[in-house]
């Protein structure tokens, strides 16, 4: 059993990758985005912001819900709040949801402006796939390595 494909296969390692990666690239003072796996974790970049906005359990399931039945992106107006849900997935893997809360932001002004959102989701998919990509290549070296070292030891 290989234990690097054990540790890179599981969606939750690669969504709190994807998080971290996410989070680093964006601005201090820009949008609040919340990645989720699919069992509903969530890593929100701005951690007391999302607490602040009491955005409950049953919303953001009921929002995921509506993307796995196709509607994507899905927008939601909670008071003063929009929030924008889509599926984050890779081409092996669906890793999960990312959504973008806008507060102080009407439905009107948030619809103005769905292009930069929609922006935004597809550059947080496409760091997904070069994460995913590179740990693909990093676990076909380290199995490269290991059969090698297999057959140099089995030679010798």
């Amino acid at each position: 059993m290989d234990i690097c494909d054990t540790t890179f296969s599981c969606t939750h390692l690669l969504t709190e990758q994807i998080a971290r990666q996410v989070f680093d690239v964006l601005p201090e003072r820009g949008p609040l985005v919340i990645i989720m796996d699919r069992d509903g974790s969530c890593w929100p970049s701005q951690p007391e912001e999302f607490a602040k906005l009491s955005l409950s359990e049953a919303l953001l399931k009921d929002l995921r819900a509506k993307v796995d039945d196709g509607a994507e992106p899905v927008i939601s107006q909670v008071g003063d709040i929009s929030v924008i849900v889509a599926q984050l997935s890779t081409d092996r893997t669906h890793c999960g949801y990312v959504a973008v809360a806008l507060a102080r932001h009407s439905a009107e002004s948030t619809l103005a402006n769905v292009d930069l959102v929609e922006a935004l989701l597809s550059q947080i998919t496409l760091i997904a796939r070069l994460i995913e990509k590179s740990s693909m290549l990093s676990r076909s070296h380290v199995n490269h390595y290991a059969a090698y070292s297999a057959s140099h030891a089995a030679s010798n």
